[in-house]
């Protein structure tokens, strides 16, 4: 299968460029200023390299995974997960990626320490493969929030999934941000008392 080589451009620099017809100020009324520093005439698309869009998605992931870490840490004080936040964006379609954001312990199932991992995506697919962890990715915009257990890697700092949990070492995945803090909350949640009331909600 022949891989869909994506070009993107700079869509609000166009359409800056590119008023509509009937628009009677130019960029100098609006700004007060005069941008010599363009590189490509104003009236053309400027094709955006990968490594931007990747830096631009990055930026917008982190911002996201940011506010989802203070949510969940905002709602008891008993329960509060260390901030990582670092992403990820696809090599061949840089607009799509994904975002770290805490990682914990707890008691799962037959297990009595789990460390796992919480991510959210901007994309939506089925995950957890060993031979492509990301796979169907859906062609419709959305989200992905997702949590794995983890082990430490062979290489020195690495992380890896640990498959003895659920055989894909997947934990949970939805597209529903309610849902995932609630996972979130009840694998942080230390007593059943706490765990009640986050079932509740």
């Amino acid at each position: 299968m022949q891989q869909t080589k994506f070009r993107y451009y700079d869509a609000v620099a166009y359409k800056r460029a590119n008023p509509p017809k009937s628009a009677v100020h130019t960029e100098f009324l609006r700004t007060g200023r005069i941008d010599r520093n363009l590189d490509w005439l104003p009236s053309e698309k400027r094709y955006l390299t990968y490594q931007e869009v990747a830096e631009r998605t990055g930026r917008k992931l982190e911002r996201a995974g940011t506010v989802t870490h203070d949510r969940i840490n905002g709602f008891h004080r008993s329960i509060q997960f260390p901030k990582l936040i670092f992403h990820r964006t696809l090599a061949h379609t840089p607009h799509l990626g994904y975002c770290h954001i805490t990682v914990a312990n707890s008691r799962f199932a037959e297990f009595e320490s789990v460390q796992w991992a919480f991510y959210m995506a901007n994309f939506f697919a089925d995950i957890g493969d060993e031979e492509q962890f990301f796979a169907g990715i859906s062609q419709k915009p959305g989200r992905m929030y997702f949590a794995v257990a983890i082990v430490p890697g062979e290489e020195e700092g690495r992380l890896q999934i640990d498959r003895k949990v659920r055989g894909n070492g997947v934990i949970f995945r939805t597209d529903d941000p309610a849902l995932a803090m609630k996972n979130v909350l009840m694998l942080g949640a230390r007593d059943e008392a706490l765990r009640k009331i986050i079932r509740a909600i």
